[in-house]
């Protein structure tokens, strides 16, 4: 990945933190927090690291994504709105009556989204069985999934672990956004998951820490995810994030973790992710 490159996805990643508080905004609900600290993760899949069409959500080939901590759609729903999904303008029907964007994922009704999650440790239970699938099919494609570091006190999230290892699942990877926080907050406080990487690595995958807010690391997780296909072991990346990321008052703030911003909180919200995006164009086109 070049300067350039880098700075064009941090940009987009800007934009997308930037939609996902309008349209939490539009209809007062919803996930920031967790949203924020996934967005770098979003931009890069679905802006360089994905194999997708836009233009045909349904293509057989295309690599899948599950966002097993699906309440953070906002984050999921700007993303493709943003890579050509649906329109951008769509974004602020979030969670109003007629609307397909839901305060989880379905993909019954929103082009792109690979299945429908919401209840924590189902993403990842419905990940491994796609490339479970994958894999019976001959089918060369990668399943991502991204869970949230609180969702890994659910036991389902471990059984699917097991079967993962056990089915040999190569062709999947596990990014867990280990913000350190969740509704009720902090992680160690409500369950302590920790160790995160000797346990993951104890039920068989291949792992890898990285700085999940920058995108030459992100890329090279995704590099170290595909030099072990063909090797049979699953990859989990365990990303060190920051809940709220981009906005100053709501980082590392449990509070935001599902709460609206008012219309001042939002203004400065915007201002801020507006002068992050303003500084990194000047450098991109300097």
């Amino acid at each position: 990945m070049t300067e350039k490159e880098k700075l064009q996805l941090q940009i987009e990643a800007c934009d997308l933190r930037r939609n996902a508080l309008i349209a939490i905004h539009a209809c007062n609900s919803g996930h920031p927090g967790g949203s924020l600290s996934a967005a770098d993760l979003l931009t890069y899949l679905y802006f360089k690291g994905m194999k997708i069409d836009p233009q045909n959500p349904k293509w057989e080939d295309r690599d899948r994504f599950v966002l097993s901590k699906g309440h953070a759609a906002p984050g999921l729903y700007s993303a493709l709105a943003m890579r050509g999904f649906f329109p951008v303008e769509e974004l602020t029907t979030l969670r109003k009556i007629g609307s397909r964007l839901q305060g989880h994922p379905n993909m019954n009704t929103v082009p792109g989204v690979d299945m429908s999650t919401g209840s924590l440790g189902q993403g990842i239970s419905a990940a491994a069985g796609m490339a479970k699938a994958a894999k019976y099919l001959n089918k060369d494609l990668t399943v991502y999934t991204l869970m949230g570091d609180g969702e890994l006190a659910e036991g389902e999230c471990w059984e699917a672990f097991m079967f993962a290892a056990n089915y040999k699942l190569d062709n999947l990877c596990v990014f867990v956004d280990v913000n350190r926080l969740q509704i009720d907050g902090r992680t160690c406080d409500v369950m302590n998951t920790e160790p995160l990487d000797k346990k993951l690595e104890a039920f068989g995958f291949r792992i890898l820490k990285i700085n999940g807010h920058d995108m030459a690391e992100i890329e090279k997780a995704d590099e170290f995810y595909k030099a072990g296909k063909g090797q049979g072991v699953p990859t989990a990346i365990l990303m060190d994030t920051l809940k709220g990321k981009g906005v100053s008052f709501m980082e590392d703030q449990a509070g935001w973790h599902g709460k609206a911003p008012s219309d001042e909180e939002l203004e400065k919200a915007l201002a801020e992710l507006d002068a992050a995006k303003a500084e990194l164009e000047a450098k991109c086109n300097g």
